[in-house]
């Protein structure tokens, strides 16, 4: 039976999480469901991409995974559809796939909204769950949809670099609050070329060292290590680190409005590592 993941900002407060479940398996029962999370903040972009590439990664070639992210952060006629590398993705028409993947999909068609119907969720998944079942039954992806689509194209978030500095942007905090920045492992030490270095947010707090684990430093201290997906994370033993410090997601809107007013509260959504 295929694998099917389910990633959503729509939460699990009323019935919908459960009633997209049940639009699936009324479209087929072939599908073993799994979720990622229906708990993303909405309209937060770099935060999905994060989790859902992440998730998509460790799962094998021939899954199929619906990402019901912004659905209607506009008005639009089709959702997508894509082949990539052996998965199968479903997801607006919202520039996120690309996010996701880093790079434009290998295959891609559009699959058409009925413009009489009222748009909902329930509805788009009904969308989905017939293109998924017409897959399974052997189509090829250019007979689901209209593979003359031309998609939306948002780049993921990378982080800065300067000769002797690199800075990242907090792009998830976790149920700890340990705080996830988008600097991975391989950009540092490319960034770093064997120099020391001193991890430097909230202006004053700074780390010279990567931990292997939480437990390296003593309970209630800071520390920075590399999270199983290998991005830098921030982390206090025992602690809620983005609440200590007063850390937080990376958001355009308020980037722009810290443009305008200059609010120093807006200042710790990012993350400078200094090489010496």
């Amino acid at each position: 039976m295929p694998l099917l993941t389910l990633t959503s900002d729509i939460g699990q407060y009323d019935f919908i999480a459960g009633a997209v479940k049940g639009k699936l398996l009324q479209a087929s029962n072939q599908f073993t469901l799994v979720d990622i999370t229906h708990h993303l903040s909405p309209f937060n972009y770099p935060q999905a991409a994060y989790v859902c590439r992440n998730a998509i990664k460790n799962f094998p070639a021939g899954s199929f995974h619906l990402i019901l992210v912004n659905l209607f952060d506009e008005k639009t006629e089709h959702l997508l559809l894509a082949e990539h590398n052996g998965h199968i993705i479903g997801c607006a028409y919202n520039g996120l796939l690309t996010m996701i993947l880093e790079e434009v999909p290998q295959k891609v068609v559009a699959l058409s909204l009925d413009k009489a119907h009222q748009k909902t969720i329930l509805y788009c998944t009904a969308i989905f769950a017939k293109a998924f079942e017409e897959l399974i039954a052997g189509k090829k992806i250019e007979a689901v949809g209209d593979a003359s689509v031309s998609i939306r194209v948002k780049n993921p978030l990378r982080p800065l670099l300067g000769n002797n500095w690199i800075e990242g942007q907090i792009i998830f905090i976790d149920n700890f609050e340990n705080v996830v920045v988008n600097i991975t492992k391989e950009e540092f030490e490319e960034q770093r070329k064997g120099r020391s270095f001193k991890i430097v947010f909230k202006r004053d707090e700074v780390i010279d060292k990567i931990s292997e684990t939480y437990a390296d430093v003593t309970e209630g201290e800071k520390l920075a290590l590399f999270n199983s997906a290998g991005y830098l994370e921030i982390a206090i033993n025992k602690g809620n680190a983005a609440g200590l410090f007063g850390l937080q997601g990376f958001s355009e809107k308020q980037q722009q409005a810290q443009k305008h007013y200059q609010d120093s509260r807006l200042f710790y959504q990012t993350v400078r590592v200094y090489f010496e």
